[in-house]
């Protein structure tokens, strides 16, 4: 108990002197706090010394701990006395400083604007309304039947598995929700909405399980199809070669290659000269040197393909009188050739530097 006591009072002298000049000559804010924080802070001296009062004798705590609470209140006087002399003082400066000339041009606001995907996307837009089009929308967390079933996926397509989809437990327990991985819904939720003739494009945010350089679990993609009694894949070819030439110029060639997507037959991938290399310009070395082309020239921006009948059985609409014809692309990957972005997390990361450069 003694040496706790001699302890207690040693210390409680040594916090007294240390304290007498602490605030003295400090000319910043963030020094007095310093030497405030090193007394009576967290770690501070008398902070530490309070941690002996258990030790004391009874009959002395209540005079040493009033003594310590005392010598506190000091500090803290002295500290907030600093700071208000340090705030008069800069004041002091600012009023008896230069004049500040009110003739001087302003600093000017510095505006932000829409984010390259949203450019990109009213752009996108643009095109397909002045090509006949209707904006839609469709949910994003949606039954499974209407991303996969209605839309002609056999039930062991990988699409369907847990590590391709997000898949959304329901409070049943019920497993037969999912993000949407294609805005391609956006056909079943039309056709069961309004009778045929129609022409709709959905632009939107899709959900996958992928995360790479060319990936991201979420990103955006715009499905469009048509459906009307007599349209054949001519119209479909018409449709994109205009969007392709409206978005990228006249100049740009385009080419259709077979390929299949479960919900279309036939179906086909658009592939356009490439806008880095311009090979229709028949600089032979300059398209082998291209590593966007890998090339060959040419770069697949989109799928596509005449609407399977399976689809139309699915939503009560007669296959033998109606046809259609769909297509769908990846909004970031437009995004990515107009503006020569070679990683897509880029458009992701809100890095405010990167964005105003495009």
């Amino acid at each position: 108990m003694s040496d706790a006591l001699e302890r207690f009072e040693k210390g409680l002298r040594e916090v007294s002197e240390a304290s007498a000049g602490a605030f003295t000559g400090r000319s910043t804010e963030q020094a007095l706090r310093d030497e405030n924080a090193k007394l009576v802070g967290p770690n501070g001296q008398l902070t530490q010394l309070m941690k002996l009062m258990r030790e004391l004798p009874a009959d002395r705590r209540k005079d040493l701990g009033q003594q310590a609470n005392a010598l506190k209140a000091e500090i803290q006087a002295a500290f907030e006395g600093a700071l208000d002399r340090l705030a008069r003082a800069a004041r002091e400066a600012e009023l008896t400083g230069p004049a500040l000339d009110p003739t001087l041009p302003g600093r000017g606001v510095r505006r932000g604007r829409l984010h390259p995907l949203t450019r990109t996307i009213h752009q996108l837009v643009d095109v397909f309304v002045a090509l006949g089009f209707d904006v839609e929308d469709a949910p994003e967390v949606d039954y499974a039947s209407n991303c996969f079933g209605k839309l002609g996926f056999p039930p062991d397509h990988p699409a369907t598995d847990m590590q391709d989809s997000f898949f959304v437990e329901r409070p049943g327990g019920e497993l037969d929700t999912v993000l949407r991985t294609h805005t391609t819904t956006v056909q079943i939720h039309q056709m069961l909405k309004r009778p045929p003739p129609m022409a709709v494009i959905c632009p939107g945010a899709v959900y996958r399980r992928d995360d790479d350089a060319t990936h991201s679990p979420m990103f955006a993609q715009i499905d469009g199809f048509a459906v009307d009694e007599g349209l054949t894949f001519a119209h479909l070819k018409g449709v994109l070669t205009a969007f392709v030439r409206r978005l990228f110029g006249d100049e740009v060639p385009v080419r259709f290659r077979p390929s299949y997507f479960p919900f279309v037959e036939p179906g086909g991938e658009l592939d356009m000269g490439c806008v880095f290399c311009r090979p229709w310009e028949a600089d032979a070395e300059r398209t082998r040197a291209c590593r966007v082309c890998k090339g060959t020239g040419w770069m697949e921006i989109l799928g596509c393909g005449m609407i399977h009948p399976v689809v139309f059985e699915a939503v009560g609409i007669d296959p033998t009188r109606y046809t259609g014809f769909a297509f769908g692309m990846g909004i970031d990957r437009i995004s990515m050739l107009r503006h020569g972005v070679s990683n897509i997390r880029l458009l992701y990361e809100n890095d405010a530097r990167f964005l105003a450069r495009l």
